[in-house]
């Protein structure tokens, strides 16, 4: 079955390019998420034990956080929540930003003019 993206191709070409599409696979582009995964699992997990020896004698007692010496908290890996978020509100947006709409524009106008 020929995939939807390789029609209106003249007799032949569709089924060529689909051969060459699978002989050869793409893989997916790397996102900001996957570069933070890979961060935390090559960082070492604490052994379990606060009494015991660190496993990372030459790093800051500050690493991880967003002051002082070290790494901070995005270069640590560790997933920053922005204050104070709305759900409802970064939903609204969310929906305006893929299916504009004048009406849901002025709702998230007023909203905000009000302190929603």
């Amino acid at each position: 079955m020929v995939q939807p993206q390789f029609r209106n191709q003249t007799y032949g070409e569709a089924a060529a390019q689909e051969k060459r599409v699978q002989a050869m696979p793409t893989g997916n582009a790397p996102t900001e998420v996957a570069a933070q995964q890979a961060a935390r699992r090559a960082r070492p997990m604490p052994s379990g034990s606060l009494t015991a020896p660190t496993a990372r004698p030459m790093e800051p007692i500050t690493a991880g956080a967003n002051f002082g010496a070290g790494p901070n908290a995005l270069g640590a890996g560790i997933p920053i929540m922005p204050p104070n978020t709305d759900d409802v509100m970064e939903e609204l947006k969310a929906l305006l930003l893929t299916n504009y709409n004048d009406d849901l524009a002025d709702l998230i106008d007023s909203a905000l003019r009000e302190g929603f």
